[in-house]
């Protein structure tokens, strides 16, 4: 298995540069294309969850963390705050102190429960050098990340609803989790004992009902509550965690979040933590090796390459390019050279379609599609061809 770090350069999607720094990734086109389809991909699929989406500033003020808590458990991993006057404002080292303040924007009601805050956004890490690897490990993180605020005997039900969308996802896109972890606090805990014997608990009994087997590993926790880890391996053999469902009942506490129960009294929810995939860049980095750079056509960079076999035949591939865009296909056109050389870049190129017109094609309004796979398809009229490029270029919903 070839590293993603190789792949990336030859597949030209993604670049870093000493003038950028260490562990700043640059998407180029090819990754930045199969990255928005993805990011496209996990936005419907939670949204038909009952997610519904935010934007977020990257950073906020020193207080925010301090409230949360991460000034005192994750100072190391943050960067330097930015002087704002009197204040001090500081890069998020994660998302959820700003979900919180999406839940507490207004009063809210048992009736609402459970509110399912979702987004891709940026946080950063103040990683060592030494550590930095690729897109596994870096400083600026793109996270698909969730918050769940609801009751607390909605928790099962919650947990056990996003480990299924875990698996769904995981599957769309091509691979499944090697092993699963609960993991449990060590000695240094933020919050009440009770309150972690309660969510350990409850995230013991959520797996047990999803049928998973998993291990239980002390003091792998949060700072703020227990969690479940999905692990992967990557080429080198190396178990990291890729997504993950935590259960939190400090930060509504620090945050004073509530809703107003049956009985017209004040009540405290609980809060899950929980991302279907981890961060983008560590998503791709695993994508990227367990295809070996041959994404599913529904997140390839180039989805179409469309090759005239002759000079002749350009203006009809053009026209069926074309086509394939209004289609909602990402497609490219190549003239220049032998058809043989074309086909060959496209194969290094892993671009699932070739659609080769030539004069038969053309004379017939038809295309000819050879796979990646090799099991090419036969000369087809071009709305058929269209239609099922179409579906197999549509993400799996």
């Amino acid at each position: 298995m070839i590293d993603h770090r190789k792949l990336g350069r030859e597949l030209e999607l993604f670049h870093t540069d000493p003038l950028v720094g260490a562990g700043l990734p640059i998407w180029l086109p090819a990754g930045a294309a199969a990255r928005s389809a993805v990011e496209g991909y996990l936005r419907e699929l939670e949204r038909r969850a009952g997610h519904q989406h935010v934007y977020s500033p990257p950073l906020a003020k020193r207080e925010m963390y301090r409230r949360s808590g991460h000034l005192a458990k994750f100072a190391p991993d943050m960067f330097p705050g930015l002087a704002d006057g009197e204040d001090e404002l500081m890069l998020r080292p994660s998302l959820c102190p700003h979900h919180a303040m999406v839940f507490a924007a207004r009063g809210r009601s048992y009736r609402e429960l459970p509110v399912r805050i979702a987004e891709v956004g940026a946080m950063f890490r103040a990683e060592r050098s030494g550590v930095l690897s690729g897109l596994s490990r870096v400083r600026c993180i793109s996270l698909n990340d969730g918050h769940t605020f609801c009751a607390l005997d909605q928790v099962g039900d919650e947990v056990g609803r996003e480990l299924a969308l875990m698996a769904r996802a995981h599957q769309a896109l091509g691979f499944a989790a090697s092993s699963y972890r609960l993991s449990l606090r060590g000695p240094a805990i933020l919050g009440e004992p009770a309150a972690w014997d309660l969510a350990e608990d409850l995230l013991r009994q959520a797996l047990v009902a999803a049928g998973v087997s998993f291990v239980e590993v002390p003091g792998e926790a949060a700072f703020y509550g227990p969690k479940i880890d999905v692990q992967i391996v990557d080429a080198l053999g190396r178990e990291e965690t890729l997504a993950t469902v935590q259960l939190d009942f400090h930060q509504p506490v620090q945050f004073d979040l509530s809703y107003v129960d049956s009985d017209g009294h004040k009540a405290r929810p609980v809060m899950v933590h929980r991302s279907l995939v981890g961060s983008l860049e560590r998503l791709f980095a695993h994508l990227i090796e367990v295809h070996q750079g041959a994404f599913p056509a529904w997140y390839a960079p180039v989805q179409v390459l469309v090759l005239p076999v002759g000079p002749d035949q350009a203006g009809a591939a053009a026209a069926f390019a074309r086509s394939c865009m209004d289609s909602s296909l990402r497609v490219e056109q190549r003239v220049d050279g032998s058809l043989s050389a074309r086909v060959r870049e496209g194969i290094l190129a892993r671009v699932p379609y070739l659609a080769v017109i030539g004069a038969r094609e053309e004379a017939a309004g038809a295309v000819t599609l050879r796979r990646r796979d090799g099991d090419d398809r036969p000369a087809e009229p071009v709305a058929d061809a269209l239609a099922y490029l179409g579906s197999a270029g549509a993400p799996p919903l």
